[in-house]
């Protein structure tokens, strides 16, 4: 999900957190999923954390994320489980679906990041083989994974968002699926969780597997129904990730 402050017209500080859980209903993920990482900004936010995106590493020097996620040509990476300023990052060059649009039948919502050197100790995500989310039963599981807010309270204000740069790491059940895209409950009614803004880009691992299905796209507005999210067994999905990866 694209990253937002608040849901009023004027966006207020966030509060600053005092635990360490992330994703809504969900925990701190340690190193539980190191191949997740998360895209770095330039500068700061307002609330002093960094980290805008989410994302995978599906090969040593290919780092999976969302095109909407796009900010500058050149970017970072990190994988820590914590981000803090001065933690290892590594550089690399954005390149978006040039099909990216708002098309919701299949909006080539997807983008890598080449990195300039291989990323070593750690071993890269699986990406499903073709067509073969097509047939998923709805009690399948699904563990979303990213850096976004941990957190959605209702101030006078409006709605606001809690950063803390921390991965983090819930489980969600399908709601359902078509030829783009999968709905993933993250309803804690249900003892679900799920993604929020900043989550965008990041992997939903097929059950407790290495295998991503989709990247999270987007979802409801205040992070409490429904993670949506690419579908990466598509031939849409395929055809992009065939020129910087090797598909199964």
């Amino acid at each position: 999900m694209r990253r937002l402050l608040t849901l009023t017209g004027l966006a207020a500080a966030l509060i600053a957190p005092s635990s360490a859980a992330a994703i809504t209903n969900g925990a701190a993920d340690g190193n539980g999923h190191p191949n997740a990482g998360g895209l770095v900004a330039a500068t700061q936010y307002s609330d002093g954390t960094w980290i805008y995106c989410s994302g995978t590493l599906i090969s040593p020097t290919v780092f999976l994320t969302a095109a909407h996620c796009a900010e500058t040509p050149r970017v970072r990476v990190t994988f820590s489980a914590a981000y803090k300023a001065g933690d290892k990052v590594y550089a690399g060059t954005f390149h978006g679906d040039p099909a990216y649009g708002q098309k919701q039948s299949d909006p080539h919502d997807i983008a890598v990041v080449k990195l300039d050197k291989a990323v070593t100790g750690i071993t890269p995500a699986r990406l499903p083989a073709a067509g073969s989310l097509s047939s998923l039963s709805g009690s399948q599981h699904f563990t979303s994974v990213g850096y976004g807010a941990y957190e959605v309270t209702n101030q006078p204000g409006g709605h606001q968002y809690l950063y803390n740069d921390v991965r983090g790491v819930a489980t969600g059940t399908l709601n359902s699926i078509n030829a783009a895209w999968l709905r993933i409950s993250m309803n804690p009614a249900t003892g679900n969780g799920g993604t929020c803004y900043g989550d965008s880009g990041g992997p939903n691992f097929l059950g407790s597997t290495n295998v991503v299905a989709a990247t999270t796209i987007t979802g409801d507005a205040v992070c409490r129904s429904t993670n949506v999210d690419y579908r990466l067994d598509t031939a849409s999905a395929r055809g992009f990730l065939a020129s910087y990866v090797a598909l199964p």
